[in-house]
């Protein structure tokens, strides 16, 4: 499969030309820990009038990773509701009806259901997630849901840089921020890398 190679400012509008005359037009944001998947997702929103549905809010709630062993991991794949969020995508995919769904608090590290209202009328809807290319159940699913899904590319060093950065602003010392970075953020991106070849884009992060 070719994999078409875009800049960031060329994503709008590429999915402007690839949506015209849908009734829903479903692109997914792919891509590794620190990578500008959310911050990416918000200016299509406001370039596209899109809606942004984020991964994260399917993420498991504290105090069942707690119960699991997972806390300390979370982010892995293992600690989301895989088959709810694959469910939900597939409802987002058929537009056929309304569908609520939960966003992300960083503050509070817990998901809030029921804050994004999606309706049969939001003709374009972005998706972003680390996991939406794995190839392993449940998460395989995922790629064929979605009109294209993008993978983005970002220098390591500096996406390393933005994680340990956005762990100190929500409470980590820098020392607690690197140790999370390499214990936990690190191996997802291995997770994550090994699959971009399944995007139907790859955008080029600055």
């Amino acid at each position: 499969m070719t994999v078409e190679r875009l800049a960031v400012a060329d994503v709008a509008p590429w999915i402007r030309r690839h949506s015209e005359g849908s009734t829903r037009y479903l692109f997914g944001i792919a891509g590794s820990p620190g990578s500008g998947k959310s911050t990416l997702a918000a200016h299509l929103a406001t370039e596209l009038d899109a809606l942004v549905v984020p991964m994260d809010g399917f993420h498991l709630d504290n105090a069942t990773l707690d119960e699991m062993g997972l806390r300390d991991v979370k982010g892995a794949p293992e600690t989301f509701a895989a088959d709810a969020f694959v469910a939900a995508v597939r409802r987002l995919a058929t537009a056929d009806t309304d569908v609520d769904l939960p966003d992300f608090d960083r503050d509070t590290d817990e998901s809030r259901p029921g804050r994004i209202a999606v309706g049969v009328s939001d003709r374009v809807v972005i998706v972003e997630g680390n996991y939406l290319l794995l190839d392993s159940a449940p998460w395989v699913g995922l790629r064929d849901l979605f009109d294209a899904v993008a993978h983005l590319h970002v220098d390591p060093m500096q996406r390393v840089e933005r994680l340990v950065s956005r762990h100190v602003r929500f409470g980590k010392t820098r020392d607690e921020a690197s140790a999370f970075v390499r214990s936990s953020d690190e191996p997802n991106a291995a997770r994550v890398e090994a699959v971009r070849y399944r995007a139907h884009l790859q955008v080029d992060v600055d």
